[in-house]
């Protein structure tokens, strides 16, 4: 079941195994840290409109030429998001050290859905876990121990949204059989 309100949770992921192992998942888990969704503009801009010029609560407080002008805002500021988003994705940016949509990649079917149909929700749920792209994530500093030359640590802190993701988990697991991948929530945090 999808929650109705996003509750985020803190976790760390600590990725043990071979040194080579660990640099190869490292390049594989990087990336922009977006889901690349494609929205139907059009549609948000009149749901927009209709939600200013005819407000549940009864009377409006803007003009319909006011509400038509910043629903047609909205949906550009939206627009240039996007757009930001597509360049990130296609220039491979790097900058999220733990990216899910770079290793269980969304399907373009569900990313032209856009991510408030039913079925794309649902397969993030399935595949993830969680109902987003995991956010404000960051590598944890690793203390070496110089005994072990062969193998490495690395440890990145990161919020998902609702839930734990342990579906994207079990999969990266079967995908990386000789790494250790331990997902600690952190539910003290406020």
């Amino acid at each position: 079941m999808i929650p109705e309100r996003t509750d985020w949770l803190r976790h760390s992921l600590t990725v043990t195994g071979a040194t080579a192992e660990v640099a190869r998942f490292r390049a594989a888990a990087a990336g922009p840290g977006i889901i690349p969704w494609r929205r139907d503009l059009a549609r948000l801009e009149e749901e927009w409109f209709l939600g200013l010029a005819a407000p549940p609560e009864g009377e409006r407080a803007i003009s319909l030429r006011g509400a038509r002008l910043l629903a047609r805002r909205l949906r550009d500021a939206v627009a240039l998001h996007e757009a930001r988003a597509q360049a990130r994705a296609m220039a491979e940016d790097r900058a999220c050290p733990f990216d899910l949509h770079r290793l269980l990649p969304v399907p373009a079917s569900l990313l032209a859905l856009g991510p408030d149909e039913a079925e794309s929700r649902d397969w993030l749920w399935r595949h993830w876990g969680t109902g987003r792209a995991v956010r404000q994530v960051h590598e944890l500093p690793v203390t070496r121990d110089r005994r072990l030359r062969r193998t490495d640590r690395w440890v990145v802190a990161f919020w998902s949204a609702d839930w734990s993701p342990w579906p994207a988990l079990l999969r990266l697991r079967r995908g990386w059989p000789a790494l250790r991948l331990d997902l600690a929530p952190h539910y003290d945090d406020g």
